[in-house]
């Protein structure tokens, strides 16, 4: 039988799907998917010395997962003991991973960008004994937080420079040359646990308070690969273009273990500045973002349009308009109409050029960690670029829901994947209960008993309703804001539309109490200039942002934004900021999510003002 999988295979060159019953664990998935796979490629990455795009079979990458298990395996560690990695997405990442897993170990994979004092609370709470990173200057940046960890025995460098550094400072560290210097093993190591072992400790990055340790079995993550393959229904050969942190299970679970799961060919995006370049190169077939990426295409492609003629404006508001109306046919929600005899048209002069900028291979694109503004999702849909929003947790492994191909209603989250259940329970809080249902919080039992109710069922904290079998979140019980007359207001629905706007980066709003909304906001800096001298006012000085006039026509822009929002969510007073909130201020998470308590002390004055 295996013989005619193989010679079906090696015809075709379509990869066959790895069943989980047949995986067992992740490492057991990634064997069976060398054996089908082996002379195919399986990533793609660039090569900055050579500047060339490298291609690695499953094979190869067999090899390489060989060789991680040699270097391991000196460090005398046993089944359980966790291990970290504090890497960019690459090879070498999926090597360490599959090596470790391979040999029973736990990973605790950690965000590139995390400031060093929340990745050493992190090493001391999941007891971490190795860890793999990227450079010196992480090193550098670390050193100071961890000398006091006992426990952590070996720090592997993996690009390690020849100057003097101070590494050799402290006798964990070494260079991943000298440590993957024994010879690799000659069969991939074997471990002899099941599906319901734990396999990631994966720490969320909340946006209050520590993280919290999600404990996620083998189990957990090769069903929810599996029910989402079905859900999303998979056909031919497919290439994806990974650039989210490996380190978020999003991207791990639909691109690096579905993938692996389905015989997706993955090719690692060289950093997001170089996405765009790296669409056009790699040309996928799937792609897998967070809104903000799509945003921010829809904010360049606006600002495009702005410099063209009437003509060409016009044209392309007719493009999707028409776009709309096709969109909404296909999904039988509209009747045909004579206008869309011209899309083959509209069509070649306009969507397809936008298309091209993905690559002109696009079949879908998956969106995910916070809601898609509407305008954004129109745009694009009607463009013929096939958004598929879809929702999820970590704590979940991390796929609940997603919308289809043949079944998308941009304003829903989508339908849930194969054998999840979900109900609305108290506060029409969205409850589900699944395979990919965490194991609990790690060293955290209060907090794993919060999450997860006796007859388990797993609390998301977002409200829900479900019509038709679409899931449409209308909030978060904890984030509502309660206006001093008792109106009860979910603000990131609200920031979400006025970030729509290309002037304003980031916004948050306030109100928790008071009479009044009102909003901090983030300035684009290049649309910031342009408007500053429209008012004949001077960019760079900070009073221009308290400038009367300004003031006037930011707080016009919001009201446009929320010009569908009832009359008591609007904001009254607004405080303009230049400095974004980035990770490296510590005013947002990992995941690109708003610290709102960090936020709110930060500009504790500038917002009592706002109420004085």
């Amino acid at each position: 039988m295996t013989g005619i999988v193989q010679e079906k295979q090696a015809q075709t060159h379509t990869p066959l799907p790895v069943p989980a019953r047949l995986a067992g664990t992740l490492d057991g998935l990634f064997r069976e998917r060398v054996r089908l796979s082996g002379e195919q490629i399986a990533y793609r990455e660039y090569n900055r010395q050579q500047k060339t795009w490298s291609e690695i079979s499953w094979a190869e990458m067999a090899t390489r997962v060989r060789r991680w298990q040699a270097a391991m395996q000196q460090e005398h560690l046993q089944p359980t003991d966790r291990v970290a990695l504090l890497l960019p997405n690459g090879v070498d990442w999926i090597a360490f991973e599959q090596a470790a897993l391979g040999q029973g170990l736990v990973v605790a994979p950690l965000y590139p960008d995390d400031r060093p004092d929340n990745v050493a609370y992190i090493l001391e709470d999941a007891g971490v004994k190795l860890l793999l990173l990227n450079d010196q200057r992480q090193w550098q940046r670390l050193a100071p937080h961890i000398a006091d960890n006992n426990r952590l025995q070996r720090i592997v460098i993996l690009r390690h420079e020849t100057r003097p550094n101070d590494a050799e400072t402290d006798g964990r560290t070494c260079s991943a040359e000298d440590w993957l210097s024994a010879p690799p093993l000659k069969h991939l190591h074997e471990r002899g646990g099941g599906s319901d072992d734990l396999a990631t400790i994966v720490y969320t990055s909340g946006t209050t308070g520590r993280p919290k340790g999600v404990m996620l079995s083998h189990r957990n993550i090769l069903a929810t690969c599996e029910n989402a393959i079905t859900h999303l229904q998979l056909e031919g050969e497919h290439c994806m273009l990974s650039f989210l942190p490996l380190s978020h299970m999003f991207e791990r679970t639909t691109g690096y273990y579905a993938g692996m799961m389905y015989g997706i060919q993955i090719a690692f995006n060289r950093s997001i500045q170089q996405l765009a370049d790296d669409m056009l190169n790699i040309r996928p077939t799937i792609l897998i973002a967070v809104p903000r990426i799509f945003e921010r295409i829809h904010e360049r492609i606006s600002s495009q349009l702005e410099k063209k003629s009437p003509l060409a404006r016009g044209l392309f508001h007719l493009t999707v308009a028409v776009g709309w109306r096709r969109f909404q046919h296909q999904q039988g929600r509209a009747r045909w109409r004579p206008q869309l005899l011209l899309w083959p048209l509209l069509d070649r002069l306009v969507a397809q050029k936008i298309r091209d900028r993905f690559g002109g291979r696009l079949k879908m694109a998956a969106s995910g960690g916070a809601a898609l503004p509407p305008a954004v999702a129109r745009t694009f849909l009607s463009l013929g670029v096939n958004i598929l929003q879809g929702y999820g947790l970590t704590e979940t492994s991390p796929i609940i829901s997603a919308n289809t191909l043949a079944e998308n209603d941009p304003a829903s989250v989508g339908k849930a994947i194969p054998g999840l259940q979900m109900k609305i329970g108290e506060h029409d809080e969205l409850l589900v209960k699944g395979a990919g249902n965490m194991l609990g919080y790690w060293n955290n039992h209060q907090a794993s008993s919060d999450m997860i109710d006796p007859d388990g069922w797993l609390h998301t904290g977002d409200k829900a309703c479900i019509r038709d079998g679409f899931i449409y979140i209308t909030g978060r019980i904890k984030d509502i804001l309660v206006l001093s007359n008792g109106e009860k207001i979910p603000p990131m629905d609200m920031e979400c539309a006025i970030s729509a706007d290309p002037l304003f980066e980031q916004a948050l709003v306030v109100g928790e109490g008071r009479p009044y909304l009102s909003a901090l906001v983030v300035l684009n800096a290049e649309h910031w200039v342009t408007l500053a001298q429209s008012h004949q006012r001077d960019p760079f000085a900070a009073e221009s942002l308290q400038d009367k006039k300004i003031l006037a026509d930011l707080q016009r822009r919001i009201g446009l934004a929320l010009h569908d929002f009832p009359g008591y969510a609007k904001i009254r007073r607004l405080h303009p900021l230049l400095e974004e909130w980035t990770i490296e201020n510590d005013l947002m998470t990992p995941t690109l999510k708003i610290k709102r308590a960090r936020v709110l002390a930060k500009y504790e004055k500038e917002i009592e003002a706002l109420y004085t």
